[in-house]
């Protein structure tokens, strides 16, 4: 495998796992390039390999919600803007505060400090329970743990730019290559993107969880069903973004502001089934 060069970025960071029509699929750890080598043993019975490209059209979108349930949301929609839910004051100091610390230029100056308040701050969203992190961070050490942190955000917002965000978020929640730090995975991570992109990512940050994940809202709020986290062929890092993405596509525009969207969610989840009629 180390004579194979990816044609997108010549890396020889190469892997390689047999498909079932006997052809190997390639994968750059380096840029995400797949494709596929060597000669086909026809099999009608077994499926294509899928692209991205591919996976990502297959997902659920916005035109999958049945009419009676798009006028359901509409309903509850009102009845929660009628409440004239007031934004939480600090969350829009913090995020812009943090947003420039994360800038590209920046990010080298962030502080140990500011760091660890970022992950343990419940401010913007709740990212759970940190004690995984803090244990990590004190076993560390502060100066070791925030460089791997700041090395953690760098990798997910800038770069390698020939890698899909999704993928190279897969890459951080599932430590490949000895990315990432401990306990600093797709809830901070996804906090993060919150962030920098408060336009396109709403602030939940799992996609699926007991209290509610993307998955789970979809499923309450749409009546969708998400892809399980399970099936590897989505991977953990797509099914976030995809579903973020499929959310905000179904509230932003009547809920622009993410915050208060992400809270109608929440709240719409829990309505009895008489409200949801």
């Amino acid at each position: 495998m180390a004579l194979i060069t990816c044609p997108t970025c010549n890396s020889e960071e190469i892997t390689g796992r047999p498909q079932p029509d006997g052809r190997l699929l390639i994968h750059c750890e380096d840029c995400g390039n797949e494709w596929l080598r060597g000669e086909t043993r026809r099999d009608p019975a077994r499926p294509a390999v899928q692209s991205i490209d591919s996976l990502q059209a297959e997902f659920p979108t916005a035109s999958a919600v049945r009419p009676d349930v798009r006028e359901r949301v509409q309903l509850l929609q009102s009845e929660f803007l009628m409440e004239r839910p007031e934004p939480d004051p600090d969350v829009e100091a913090y995020r812009v505060r943090y947003a420039e610390l994360f800038e590209k230029g920046n990010l080298g100056t962030a502080t140990p400090d500011q760091l660890a308040h970022f992950a343990n701050s419940d401010t913007v969203a709740a990212p759970g329970n940190m004690s995984g992190f803090n244990r990590a961070w004190k076993t560390q050490g502060p100066d070791k743990s925030a460089a791997a942190v700041r090395s953690t955000i760098e990798y997910l917002l800038y770069g390698p730019e020939t890698l899909r965000l999704e993928d190279r978020l897969t890459h951080l929640i599932d430590g490949k290559k000895g990315l990432g730090f401990p306990s600093f995975k797709e809830s901070l991570l996804t906090k993060v993107l919150v962030v920098i992109h408060p336009e396109r990512f709403l602030p939940v940050l799992k996609y699926t969880a007991a209290a509610g994940g993307k998955k789970e809202l979809a499923k309450l709020v749409f009546d969708l069903d998400l892809p399980p986290a399970e099936k590897v062929a989505w991977t953990s890092g797509r099914l976030a973004v995809w579903s973020n993405d499929l959310l905000r596509s179904l509230v932003g525009n009547d809920i622009p502001d993410l915050q208060q969207a992400a809270r109608f969610l929440n709240w719409a989840k829990n309505q009895p089934a008489m409200s949801r009629t």
